[in-house]
């Protein structure tokens, strides 16, 4: 069922935001240059790589500096608004994530996983979940990971409405962007004993 519900919410925000993605692109194109959408590696389902996809939000070199001075003003508004994420109802529709899920994360990040932080790859990553709506990049990478294991742990239908309806005001009423000092914390090295 959650399946179903991601193919018929993906393809319906495909169709129905088109032509507001076709203004994002046009705009994207005039403000960040020819490749309007990025691609990256990401860790998925079952530890299995796949690009995702986003549209561009950042100018391309000056990777010293803070995301929030690297990004266009059309990207940072996108990014207040999430239509950089769009793009990813295509990776939904093909299976690499969910609607629902943990945020999918870099190899390099991955590898500094302990033992019981690979839970997450036990479900597909999301557009959306738990430690989006509590936190996104205010929180380090382990407190989103403990909030990932916990919507795991306690999946339910009342839960991922919680998420979603959360979502929606996270969106009307964006915050968390950035990390301190306009930077998304890099995930920490790994403790002793992990695997």
């Amino acid at each position: 069922m959650r399946r179903m519900f991601d193919m018929l919410a993906a393809g319906a925000g495909l169709v129905v935001l088109s032509p507001v993605a076709l203004v994002t692109a046009v705009a994207v194109r005039l403000t960040t240059g020819r490749r309007v959408v990025f691609r990256q590696q990401r860790i998925g389902l079952g530890g299995q790589p796949f690009q995702i996809l986003k549209f561009r939000t950042m100018r391309d070199g000056h990777e010293d500096l803070p995301d929030r001075e690297r990004c266009t003003r059309t990207g940072s508004f996108l990014r207040a608004v999430g239509l950089d994420e769009y793009p990813q109802l295509w990776n939904i529709l093909r299976g690499d994530m969910s609607v629902i899920g943990p945020r999918p994360t870099l190899p390099e990040q991955v590898e500094r996983y302990d033992a019981a932080q690979h839970r997450r790859h036990t479900v597909r990553p999301g557009l959306t979940g738990w430690a989006q709506v509590n936190g996104r990049n205010s929180i380090s990478w382990p407190e989103r990971i403990e909030l990932d294991l916990f919507w795991i742990d306690h999946r339910s239908l009342a839960l991922d409405l919680r998420i979603l309806w959360l979502t929606v005001v996270r969106v009307l009423l964006p915050r968390d962007l950035y990390g301190d000092g306009g930077v998304n914390p890099d995930y920490p090295e790994a403790r002793s004993g992990t695997a």
